[in-house]
């Protein structure tokens, strides 16, 4: 009902509609005129003048029980900074660690540090969730969307197909977070599926009977075990099959694909004393205010360079972060022998520099320097799969 309202919106339209769906028209702007009568006699009665309808007013959800905070992380220092990164700049992010190391803790807290959505993201996100049918009772939220596909979902599930073309997960999760738990134990196929989204920021759709295009920038963000065993690397630990059983495992991952993440993160075991100590952690409210102060940098810059619809470093294009950032000659340096060193494709150098601008509006200045490129290269080389 929502995309119809708008349309009906901007050809200078009403629009008529049951008076469950009238809350979510509502949305479209206070000048469209709606109908939403209880049945078809009182639709008859109001076109008539005998008994008007009253216009339908928008709901918002109420916002439900809090969402996990970051306080409840114990230790995991390195994957916390990478987080609020990765938040701050709407970047990719994986986290490879044993099971029982937290990554899937980090990631449930990732949307307790993200701004709510704007008013032009938060209709974006509706009119996809009410294509879904996910629109409960026509009243929105300001909540950025979170999706955790199962490993077992098909490649119409995560990209969006069907005989009735229907948005996936990867669309549902249009300005919000598509988490992928156990990654390799995604078909390589349905994974693979996922790089044209990541890199337009829309999925394409052809059928014989239909071709449809849905938004869906969305930040990833993945978990897996380093292994099938999920120990290797641990202190102590020796696989029976050696480095192949890492190697197999991780390989089930296209390097395309691993391409296109920002930020590659190790998830250490939390040791007995973290646990056992006191719980100190950050919460995520303050947290929250830097990765929003951040965010605010980029839209104004961003504003200011020409490109209103941009509202964050992820989403700028290679020439624009390359203008933006304008790396010195002691950066230049540092950039070109990472890059002949570890072979690094034309994408990953632009994504480089996308994470050491988010760095940079987090520390709260305005010029890209040499620490904040060696930090963003130490996200992408640490790793052996890098």
């Amino acid at each position: 009902m929502l995309p119809a309202a708008i349309a009906a919106l901007s050809r200078d339209m009403g629009i008529i509609c049951s008076e469950e769906s009238g809350p979510e028209a509502a949305w479209a702007g206070d000048d469209l005129e709606i109908v939403a009568p209880q049945t078809l006699l009182a639709l008859v009665n109001h076109l008539g003048g005998y008994q008007l309808c009253t216009r339908p007013v928008a709901r918002r959800q109420s916002d439900p029980a809090g969402l996990p905070d970051l306080s409840e992380v114990r230790g995991q220092e390195v994957a916390r900074r990478a987080l609020e990164v990765a938040a701050a700049g709407g970047h990719n992010l994986l986290m490879i660690g044993p099971p029982g190391a937290g990554k899937s803790m980090l990631a449930a807290r990732l949307p307790s540090i993200l701004p709510p959505l704007n008013p032009r993201e938060l209709l974006d996100v509706s009119m996809i969730q009410s294509i879904a049918g996910e629109l409960a009772g026509g009243a929105l939220s300001d909540r950025r969307p979170f999706r955790a596909p199962h490993h077992s979902a098909s490649m119409a599930a995560l990209v969006g197909g069907g005989l009735r073309v229907r948005p996936g997960e990867a669309s549902l999760a249009h300005n919000g977070v598509l988490f992928l738990d156990e990654l390799p134990e995604f078909a390589p196929a349905v994974l693979d599926s996922l790089r044209q989204p990541l890199e337009a920021g829309e999925t394409v759709i052809a059928r014989a009977n239909a071709h449809v295009s849905f938004p869906a920038r969305f930040q990833l963000v993945a978990a897996m075990n380093p292994c099938k065993c999920g120990l290797a690397g641990t202190p102590g630990h020796t696989c029976k099959r050696g480095d192949r059983c890492a190697l197999d495992y991780q390989g089930r991952v296209s390097g395309p694909f691993l391409d296109r993440i920002d930020l590659r993160i190790d998830v250490p075991a939390v040791s007995a004393a973290d646990m056992i100590g006191p719980a100190t952690a950050e919460p995520s409210a303050p947290v929250a205010t830097r990765v929003e102060k951040a965010r605010e940098r980029q839209r104004q810059r961003y504003i200011e360079a020409g490109h209103p619809e941009i509202f964050t470093n992820a989403a700028a294009g290679p020439a624009l972060i390359e203008k933006l950032v304008d790396p010195d000659k002691e950066s230049q340096t540092l950039l070109l022998q990472a890059a002949e060193r570890f072979n690094l494709s034309a994408r990953a150098y632009h994504r480089v520099l996308k994470v050491a601008r988010t760095l940079a509006d987090l520390a709260g200045v305005d010029k890209v320097a040499r620490p904040h490129l060696a930090e963003a290269l130490s996200y992408r080389l640490n790793l052996s799969m890098a």
